[in-house]
């Protein structure tokens, strides 16, 4: 699938598709509408009357994992841990020991054909150009959120940049407050990728407008790619084509020297100019709180292009686990592990609760081998990759626990943490501005808790051994219990 609308189609032969008639307003009514869709483990909405525009708004879009799952061309999610291992190789390669090694290899290395990009002529979005004083986003059927918004936002905009050190072009998603005709305050916080590329292009040239496209309504496996934890070498665009096995078609933006998905409803193309700056919310976000005020960079858009009818695609963020952000969290949660296991192999599991804003809280389980293994385990989460920025508390058990399981998790903090013992505070660290629970906006501290059983040189004290039944007889008594289960009762 390589267009929005093809996977509508997909969706709605799967029942995955509701068509809305009824009007619906994209100040704060589609928000309430679909975050009662996604409650309920209802479909992807398309609103065809959106009020104020003439343009289709969908929203829910990955409000559910089945959808996810349809995205992936039906696979179920246990796919992405596989491609986990193949981003882990990619970024620890291994050279093959011998000719049988790699070609044992080669089923994994003949996925890599479909990463390279193909440029195309012409693109669907090219249907409709407006450029100059004609670019009025007001005409799209952008939201308003929550009753408090400081005004609308365009919330599922795939952001494309390039930097100065890196030849691959980013593709990420920022939220975009509407303030003017052709204006967009846009959010990135100093850790993300295209906040990264516009600091290294304002280094080397400070007197220089930064190019800048916003598409919408892109293909899913594009719209996945902009989400997941891509190593810093590779493009969205290239992963993309290994999400859907084949190569992302991407068209030039003679304005920009940027690559847009071809299959986009909306592309928007401009530059952000030197020392062009303005405050920027306060707006609901996946705390569930209104976050504070911050000062980001203007995009002025140039020109807009469209597809005839194009379709608005919208989202919203909400008190987590309820917004399409924490479903899609828990959905690409699995493409960590293998990343972490490939510096780490003693890590059995990792885990990011949702309701923990899918960031905040990590948990990982180890095969510990050592005392203070638990230590290093807390400072690899933190520092190996810049996803972990901001966690600010991680736990870690042995292996014996599921860490998606929150009862386990608190059986083991209840009984094999001592608050003073097992806890690793480190303070002034890098913290997410929007977590005002800090003292200082930006910066915090971080929580590391040893929920792994104790070792000699850990505690003085004997160590307690866990219950356990004999296993022959819970076999004997498993064995009984199924036939009971079979055995007919009497009449």
């Amino acid at each position: 699938m390589h267009d929005l609308r093809a996977f509508l189609q997909h969706l709605s032969r799967h029942q995955q598709l509701m068509e809305i008639d009824a009007p619906v307003d994209p100040e704060l009514e589609s928000t309430i509408l679909s975050l009662r869709a996604l409650r309920e483990g209802g479909p992807a909405l398309l609103m065809h009357n959106a009020t104020g525009s003439v343009h289709p708004l969908l929203g829910n879009l990955f409000g559910h994992r089945r959808r996810i799952e349809l995205a992936l061309g039906d696979r179920p999610l246990t796919s992405l841990r596989e491609l986990g291992e193949l981003l882990a190789s990619l970024k620890e390669p291994r050279w093959p020991a011998s000719l049988r090694d790699a070609l044992d290899s080669w089923p994994e290395l003949a996925q890599l054909a479909n990463v390279a990009p193909k440029q195309v002529d012409d693109a669907a979005f090219n249907e409709q150009v407006v450029e100059g004083d004609g670019v009025d986003l007001s005409t799209l059927p952008i939201q308003r959120c929550w009753p408090e918004d400081a005004g609308r936002l365009i919330t599922f905009g795939l952001v494309v940049t390039r930097g100065v050190h890196q030849p691959r072009q980013n593709v990420a998603i920022y939220r975009q407050q509407l303030i003017g005709r052709n204006r967009v305050i846009m959010r990135w916080l100093p850790h993300r990728g295209g906040a990264q590329d516009y600091a290294s292009w304002q280094h080397a040239w400070p007197d220089r407008p930064f190019p800048v496209l916003v598409a919408i309504g892109a293909d899913p496996a594009t719209l996945l790619a902009a989400v997941a934890p891509v190593p810093d070498t590779l493009s969205e665009y290239e992963f993309a084509g290994l999400l859907r096995g084949s190569r992302s078609r991407v068209w030039r933006s003679e304005l920009t020297g940027l690559d847009a998905p071809a299959g986009a409803e909306i592309l928007l193309e401009g530059f952000i100019h030197p020392g062009d700056t303005a405050l920027e919310g306060p707006f609901g976000d996946h705390t569930g709180y209104y976050n504070a005020q911050g000062t980001f960079p203007v995009l002025t858009v140039e020109r807009m292009r469209m597809r005839h009818g194009a379709i608005y695609h919208g989202s919203y963020m909400g008190r987590s686990p309820h917004d399409e952000p924490s479903v899609l969290s828990m959905a690409l949660n699995d493409i960590f592990v293998p990343i972490l296991r490939k510096v780490f192999p003693e890590i059995v599991d990792f885990y990011l609760p949702p309701e923990a804003c899918s960031y905040r809280i990590a948990v990982v389980s180890i095969r510990k081998q050592y005392p203070g293994h638990a230590r290093r385990t807390m400072m690899a989460v933190w520092s190996y990759l810049r996803q972990f920025t901001y966690t600010k508390f991680v736990i870690v058990t042995d292996e014996d626990v599921d860490v998606r399981d929150w009862g386990q998790v608190i059986w083991a903090i209840s009984t094999r943490v001592d608050p003073a013992r097992d806890s690793m505070l480190v303070e002034n660290t890098p913290i997410d501005y929007l977590d005002f629970a800090t003292p200082v906006s930006g910066l915090g501290s971080k929580l590391g808790l040893d929920a792994t059983r104790k070792w000699p040189g850990e505690s003085a004290r004997e160590w307690g051994r866990p219950i356990a039944p004999d296993p022959a007889v819970e076999k004997r008594m498993d064995a009984l219990w199924s036939s009971l289960l079979r055995t007919p009762e009497p009449e």
